[in-house]
């Protein structure tokens, strides 16, 4: 097997194990036959099984297999993969600070949502969202898109897995909750389910995003190698 392939084969690992173990049919016998705790722990055991050599293939092979296509001399398209990445990092900062009540260890006890809940209820995994489609932008190579790629479909089956599973647990209170948000960014505030105010505005997130980008400008040359502009 190539590069390419190596990166493909773990990365559906990677996708099909968290697929399986959190799937509504095998998550709740796996939590009745060892609890929440041990639970927990085979899921992230599982996870740094399969993502632990997949990292490590791709950064050995960064590139690898034909290229699909080549954006990195489109100024358009640098700008995009900015903003891309600096809403990723606002949005991954916004997640700890305001967390989805549907979250695994976050306080269910507020289901209204304010704050950049109104933009998203999965704030951290939209952030992985644009994370791996600001990458897939500016590396069009097989292995490349492989590994990228990876990031908004497990987000987005992640998302759906969080939501049914809260839905289980908590009924209509859950309900109500999805009826007032949305999955898709500014899908709730568009369709006028929620409304912004200046009180919601994340300025912290925005301020640490800032300088996250900021950090990430100096710091990926010499941490991942490359020109993190994209050229």
């Amino acid at each position: 097997m190539n590069a390419t392939e190596w990166i493909a084969l773990w990365a559906a690992l990677f996708l099909g194990t968290h697929l399986v173990i959190s799937s509504s049919r095998v998550r709740p016998r796996l939590v009745a036959a060892v609890g929440e705790q041990r639970y927990r722990g085979i899921y992230s055991l599982v996870a740094f099984a399969t993502l632990g050599p997949l990292i490590y293939e791709f950064a050995y092979h960064k590139h690898a297999g034909p290229m699909l296509w080549f954006f990195r001399d489109s100024a358009p398209m640098r700008t995009l993969t900015w903003i891309l990445m600096f809403l990723a990092l606002i949005l991954i900062v916004a997640s700890f600070i305001n967390p989805n009540p549907g979250g695994i260890g976050a306080p269910a006890s507020n289901l209204e949502p304010h704050g950049v809940l109104k933009i998203t209820r999965h704030p951290g995994l939209v952030a992985f969202s644009l994370f791996g489609l600001a990458h897939l932008l500016m590396n069009g190579w097989a292995g490349d898109v492989f590994f990228f790629g990876m990031f908004p479909v497990i987000a987005i089956i992640g998302g759906k897995h969080q939501d049914r599973r809260k839905l289980r647990e908590m009924g209509d209170r859950y309900r109500n909750f999805m009826a007032k948000t949305s999955f898709m960014p500014f899908g709730a505030l568009l369709a006028g389910r929620q409304r912004w105010s200046s009180t919601d505005t994340p300025w912290i997130p925005i301020a640490i995003g800032l300088a996250l980008a900021l950090a990430i400008v100096f710091l990926h040359p010499w941490m991942f190698g490359g020109n993190p502009l994209g050229y």
